[in-house]
């Protein structure tokens, strides 16, 4: 991994005027330094640092009415418009759970907030970022026209920190665990997961077992998993969007995940991204960094819950898609349906 260099706000600043068109992920990545790192550098220009405290950030938002919520990772970025209701805290492991905007924060992770206001094309553009302690970001809250301007500038005003630095001390950056198997505990692997009744009584099968969930799919086979062909991604979103199910999509970051509940309505593909563009729900997914794909069933007491799992290529999971099963509107034969049919990965003989 790369040295961070180590450039001051001022010049950071300067390079920001001689790209202003340039995504700010994107001008950092440039520059090598952390997003983090380049909202810093405008503290007390257009920037004011918060506290970044979940139970901080989500009561502020809670309180700006409606705005888009937006959580990524390196390879899909995934945003939904809503309100943010319905908050339960936790020192582990909280939750924003409403009409929209639904969410599982890790508040370890929310070690830096800024309030952020930019000039764009089309006016002022509001937001609260928040990011972790490598300065990578976690979640992002942007306004909208209609959102509550007076809650944003009380917001501002009571929840700024004592000091605006326009530096920050970062964390090392910690890379994504690889696929992680033990093909010795295969048969206590396979035993556990039939018996499993909740599809979250997954992660902590595989931990106890001394793996994590990339290497369990990788050793498990059928029934439990099947490898799909990487380009089973776009045809999946294809097939739901032509037979217009419910879905739920699920991608975060260590910080947050973030979960869209609903159909795809609008598919719009731009050069490596494929492009949900809906009128609440936007998702872009890098599809050629789609490693690995696999259709993942694991028991419930409600039924077979039947995924769709995409990796990097070192390790990281992308996003997941289920179906949706409503009382009134049971999507998960239709999706169980698509997921059969989706191309298995063959691998090239030697």
């Amino acid at each position: 991994m790369a040295e961070r260099s180590q450039l001051d706000a001022a010049t950071i600043r300067a390079m920001r005027d001689d790209l202003p068109k340039l995504r700010d992920r994107d001008l950092a990545d440039r520059l090598g330094i952390t997003e983090a790192q380049l909202v810093a550098a405008y503290c007390g220009q257009g920037v004011t640092k918060i506290g970044a405290h979940p139970d901080q950030v989500i009561a502020a938002a809670q309180s700006f009415g409606e705005v888009m919520a937006l959580t990524r990772n390196t390879s899909c970025v995934h945003e939904k418009v809503g309100l943010y209701e319905g908050y339960t805290p936790g020192s582990h492991a909280a939750m924003v759970l409403s009409d929209d905007i639904d969410l599982r924060i890790f508040p370890s992770h929310w070690q830096h907030a800024f309030m952020v206001e930019k000039e764009t094309d089309t006016g002022l553009r509001r937001s609260v970022q928040i990011f972790d302690g490598a300065g990578d970001a976690v979640h992002k809250i942007f306004l909208r026209e209609g959102s509550d301007l007076t809650a944003w500038e009380t917001t501002k005003s009571t929840n700024a920190l004592a000091s605006q630095p326009q530096t920050l001390d970062l964390e090392p950056r910690v890379p994504t665990e690889p696929a992680k198997s033990s093909p010795d505990k295969l048969e206590i692997l396979r035993k556990e997961w039939a018996r499993m009744t909740d599809t979250h009584q997954f992660l902590r099968l595989a931990s106890k077992l001394k793996m994590n969930r990339l290497g369990a799919y990788r050793i498990a086979g059928a029934p439990f998993v099947r490898a799909l062909a990487p380009k089973a991604v776009d045809t999946m979103l294809h097939m739901v969007q032509t037979r217009e199910i419910d879905v739920m999509i699920f991608t975060g970051n260590r910080g947050c995940i973030q979960i869209h509940t609903g159909p795809i309505q609008t598919l719009k593909p731009m050069g490596p991204w494929q492009n949900v563009m809906d009128r609440r729900f936007n998702l872009h997914l890098r599809l050629d960094q789609v490693a690995e794909v696999w259709a993942v069933e694991k028991p419930t007491q409600r039924g077979m819950a039947t995924s769709v799992e995409a990796f990097g290529k070192d390790g990281m999971l992308i996003f997941q898609v289920f179906g949706v099963g409503k009382q009134d509107r049971d999507s998960r034969p239709a999706w169980q349906d698509i997921v059969a049919g989706l191309e298995s990965f063959e691998k090239e003989a030697v």
